[in-house]
């Protein structure tokens, strides 16, 4: 099999990728197990992880960017997959994975209707597929630091949540302080990334579409919306969850 020049070169030039990526997975993992915390290969395998899908996603990409269709179905496989993460996170019962698939799908599906019937963005193909999957992956983060947030905060506070129950409150009313602590929690991430962009960070995003040609004020103009996006998303999908999740009655399993 004879290969292009062009990709011959990239082969080559993966060789010092790959040596950086595994080296900098030693020193993680090498940290976590010195300091004799959980799991501290987990790191190092979602890497390895990562790269086999990531070199996988390059792999079908060219095929799918320019179809509607196939960028249709390629989000839907992205938002199952979140899905089943904050399903997992939160609480492995047919009930959370429903609440999961009902928060991230509700945040997704606004969130992208705000950026493309608004026009803040071209409506094409390939910029709702680069949008919805940075859409989703930031949401799912979020809903499992909110959801993973409420729970510990229920079993920590439990005496309190019992008390309010005992003087008559609703299960909803006697957690809504840490419902409420709790979807701000996990908003502090993003927040402070979007505050923080251009002085502290420089994004993703940003940084791939001004390699991509694009002028600095586009790719300025395509991150904030991005950062907007993840914000929004965010806070309807913490919002959401934590609202199906509040009304407690005994107190949370522990969650691994």
């Amino acid at each position: 099999m004879s290969w292009s020049p062009d990709l011959e070169r990239q082969l080559v030039a993966m060789v010092p990728t790959l040596v950086g990526v595994l080296l900098l997975s030693v020193v993680t993992a090498m940290v976590l197990r010195g300091y004799r915390t959980r799991h501290p290969f987990a790191p190092a395998a979602a890497v390895l992880r990562g790269a086999l899908q990531l070199a996988a996603i390059s792999l079908v990409l060219s095929g799918i960017i320019t179809s509607p269709v196939w960028v249709g179905l390629g989000l839907g496989v992205m938002l199952v997959a979140a899905i089943g993460v904050v399903g997992r996170r939160i609480g492995p019962s047919p009930r959370h994975f429903g609440w999961a698939a009902a928060a991230m799908t509700l945040g997704t599906i606004v969130t992208l209707a705000i950026v493309f019937v608004s026009g803040a963005i071209e409506f094409s193909p390939r910029y709702v597929l680069a949008i919805g999957g940075i859409i989703v992956g930031n949401a799912m983060s979020i809903a499992t630091i909110a959801g993973r947030r409420f729970g510990e905060a229920v079993t920590d506070h439990w005496d309190e949540v019992e008390g309010w129950l005992a003087l008559g409150a609703t299960p909803r009313q006697s957690t809504r302080d840490l419902a409420r602590r709790s979807v701000a929690f996990a908003m502090i991430p993003s927040t402070d990334q979007t505050r923080t962009t251009g002085l502290v960070t420089l994004p993703g995003a940003f940084v791939g579409a001004i390699f991509g040609g694009a002028s600095p004020l586009e790719a300025g103009r395509f991150q904030i919306v991005v950062l907007a996006g993840i914000l929004c998303a965010g806070s309807v999908v913490a919002v959401t969850l934590i609202h199906l999740l509040a009304p407690v009655e005994r107190k949370p399993s522990a969650i691994a």
